[in-house]
């Protein structure tokens, strides 16, 4: 089974070609970053216009990469949702109107459930079952997953997620778009232990998060120290290593209850926020006392991407390809994961 994955859910366009006999074949990405900078955050507006312009020459590059013609495929998964409404009705057209002048399936795909599978693209795969824990844009939830289509939320953001936390602290500290990054690298020059921020909800029952509250404690200490004069660098880089720590620490301590609570062994971490060098190293550490593994999936695909498509899409074909069979385009802004069921 050969299959075309198409990802346009915000500000990324991406195309992939996942073969089950032989994994992915190719993945071409498109980043809008230079064209939201200039607005502190992604426009929805021009996100869909760009998408438009950019979604099918990668398609074309995807194909071609990949050494295959539509002839060869039996598929074409897109995003469905969630995401930008704009956003994912371009990729979602595109892609019903390809399957149908091309004779295949069309497969919509929930992109929280491609992110938690991302990492089973890499040689080194969790067995199911597993924790995951997904940081991915406005979204952190700790989610246990049995199998395909076989997941129970066990906690997830009551306000501000991860990513939303790091990219407004960066917002707070004067950093340039896109923030979480930005923010990153400059707590690499920052002292942990300047500053003390709340852990959210970690010594709390339960596994839900809440991170607006550590947002507020970065903006008030921010203004006490603005009383006395313009911030310099090196407070700017304490801040961040300290709101950058709160935040891993408050990860870390959900995932390790998570994984106490389920009795499971096995953690996979998916989602932008999960590149973050901090929080990998302190999962590693804290998680191998343990005697847990935790997974990954590359750097790139931590991030939105169009490979995580393709395989999801491919794997729903293969169970069930009769579900496949009505004509129709999906674009869900708000859908739930735990409304998916097993194939």
């Amino acid at each position: 089974m050969i299959v075309l994955g198409i990802e346009t859910s915000c500000d990324e366009t991406a195309a992939a070609v996942y073969d089950s006999a032989h994994g992915l074949r190719s993945h071409c990405l498109y980043s809008q970053v230079a064209t939201h900078a200039p607005f502190g955050g992604v426009v929805p507006e021009l996100a869909s216009r760009d998408h438009i312009r950019k979604l099918l020459p990668l398609i074309d590059a995807a194909l071609a990469s990949a050494g295959v013609t539509p002839s060869d495929l039996g598929g074409v998964a897109y995003t469905a949702g969630p995401g930008l409404v704009g956003a994912l009705l371009v990729g979602a057209t595109v892609g019903v109107g390809l399957a149908l002048g091309w004779g295949v399936p069309a497969v919509p795909v929930h992109h929280m459930e491609a992110h938690l599978l991302a990492a089973l693209l890499e040689a080194e795969q969790p067995a199911f079952p597993f924790v995951a824990l997904l940081v991915s844009g406005g979204h952190s939830m700790l989610v246990e997953v049995a199998g395909l289509g076989r997941y129970r939320i066990l906690g997830e953001t009551l306000d501000d997620a991860a990513g939303e936390a790091f990219d407004k602290g960066a917002k707070l500290l004067g950093l340039p778009y896109p923030g979480g990054p930005e923010l990153a690298r400059m707590a690499e020059r920052g002292r942990v232990g300047q500053f003390r921020f709340p852990r959210p909800m970690l010594k709390a029952p339960g596994l839900d998060f809440s991170f607006s509250g550590l947002k507020t404690a970065l903006a008030l200490r921010v203004r006490d120290l603005q009383a006395s004069g313009a911030l310099s660098e090196g407070q700017r880089a304490d801040l961040a290593a300290d709101y950058q720590q709160a935040i891993v620490d408050t990860l870390v301590g959900k995932s390790l209850r998570a994984l106490e609570a389920t009795g499971h062994r096995r953690l996979v971490v998916a989602g932008g926020v999960g590149a973050n060098r901090v929080l990998r190293e302190q999962l590693r550490r804290d998680l191998s006392r343990s005697g847990a593994t935790v997974y990954y999936p590359r750097i790139e695909f931590c991030t939105d991407n169009g490979a995580m498509i393709a395989y999801t899409g491919c794997q729903r074909l293969l169970r069930a390809p009769a579900a496949y069979s009505s004509v129709r385009v999906e674009a869900r802004p708000r859908w739930p994961l735990d409304e998916l069921t097993e194939p």
